[in-house]
């Protein structure tokens, strides 16, 4: 009886694992359900509205590796490529920034 309990237990733990797994790939950086951002402008501080978003530097060609930045429980972060300080702003909603123009959006070939 032990033996099953433990097997059911190790069961449920490995399929968490597994579908914790999927759910990220269902919010995958590529399909920018994540904010991407950029600084174009050369803006030392953007304003965000959210805490979890990719920085991508500039427009293509002058682009850096698309990081993920995760603020945690901070209210700011710098890039570690470009050095751009990235501020939380509750009160902007995911796809706005401040200076505005900063939302990266692919373009179409």
């Amino acid at each position: 009886m032990l033996g099953c309990v433990l097997w059911l237990y190790t069961f449920a733990v490995k399929d968490y694992k597994v579908r914790a797994r999927y759910k990220h790939s269902e919010t995958n950086m590529a399909g920018h359900n994540i904010p991407h951002f950029q600084n174009d402008g050369g803006h030392r501080v953007i304003e965000v509205g959210v805490k979890e978003f990719m920085c991508t530097g500039a427009s293509v060609p002058f682009d850096h590796p698309h990081i993920f930045i995760d603020m945690g429980d901070e209210n700011e972060k710098v890039c570690s490529y470009c050095s751009t300080l990235y501020r939380f702003n509750g009160a902007l909603k995911a796809n706005q920034t401040n200076p505005a123009g900063c939302v990266f959006h692919v373009k179409a070939a």
